[in-house]
């Protein structure tokens, strides 16, 4: 089959192509691993008035957990809301069948906070930004942490 094409750069977001590039990438995926398990995982932390003012967004597929983003407001940090967001993706995490989680942070976030938790660096990218560092950290979780209940010093709201 000959198709002429044409390649456009923007740098706009248009969600029709990614959602075209997405479903090409899913489809070709299912059917070199039989599995299509891609499953979002958000936890909001809410104020006492419900409004969101920081979480965890991340995913499952393929038994791993993804930490996409996690952000606690200045304010609230070293109060164990970041700890708690932790505990409760990979505790929901084993729950669907993960067996290890991944993320990745820079050297001016959350490397110190992540291998507190038991986060080890399998990858890094210097000068990402310039004079800074970018770690992919990894860590293998416990089938035991299915039994860990959520924590209780912080209302967090799972969707």
């Amino acid at each position: 089959m000959s198709m002429d094409v044409t390649l456009r750069l923007s740098d706009a977001a248009d969600d029709a192509m990614r959602r075209v590039v997405a479903e090409g990438l899913f489809d070709y995926n299912l059917s070199k691993t039989g599995r299509r398990d891609f499953r979002s995982l958000n936890i909001a932390v809410e104020d006492d008035r419900g409004r969101v003012v920081g979480g965890l967004c991340g995913r499952t597929v393929y038994d791993w957990l993804f930490v996409e983003l996690l952000f606690v407001p200045e304010p609230l940090r070293g109060r164990g809301i970041g700890a708690g967001l932790m505990r409760q993706a990979e505790t929901e995490a084993v729950s669907r069948g993960c067996h290890s989680a991944w993320l990745d942070t820079f050297s001016f976030q959350a490397r110190e906070f992540y291998e507190r938790l038991g986060y080890t660096t399998f990858g890094q990218l210097d000068d990402y930004p310039s004079g800074s560092s970018r770690y992919f950290m990894r860590k293998r979780l416990k089938q035991e942490m299915r039994l860990i209940p959520p924590t209780d010093d912080v209302n967090v709201v799972v969707r």
